[in-house]
């Protein structure tokens, strides 16, 4: 998070870190894969609700995009606020389809070039992602 992020879209960053600790010369996970992190500050989202289906769709686009995926540990964090005045319910339809629609933009962005996610893969804790 000490570095600007890699990818942005209106609502979400993406930060990314390198699996091995430059100073120490040590892996910071045990497996080299794709480790996925999420910050939702309740500044952006109040309703305790918003944002666990949030954090639900991030995990559910990452599992999709698993194979594209780059070996890094990624952090997907809540820059600003849904609009209530759009999105009243908190777990709208229109809200998730948003949400979805930005998280695969985001995602895009640090795909490796010529990696596509397997269509139909979903993958398990011990899989391509791993949620930290």
């Amino acid at each position: 998070m000490a570095g600007s992020p890699v990818a942005k879209t209106p609502h979400f960053a993406l930060h990314r870190a390198a699996l091995s600790s430059a100073h120490e010369g040590r892996a910071l996970f045990p497996v080299a894969d794709a480790w996925l992190g999420v910050l939702l500050p309740k500044r952006w989202a109040k309703r305790a609700v918003t944002r666990n289906a949030i954090r639900r769709q991030i995990y559910e686009v990452a599992r999709e995009k698993a194979g594209g995926l780059p070996q890094a540990a990624l952090v997907v964090r809540l820059r600003s606020e849904f609009s209530r005045q759009q999105f009243v319910s908190a777990t709208s339809d229109a809200l998730k389809r948003a949400v979805r629609a930005e998280l695969v933009q985001l995602l895009e962005r640090v795909a490796p070039r010529g990696a596509a996610a397997v269509p139909g893969h979903a993958t398990s804790a011990s899989g391509d992602f791993h949620a930290v």
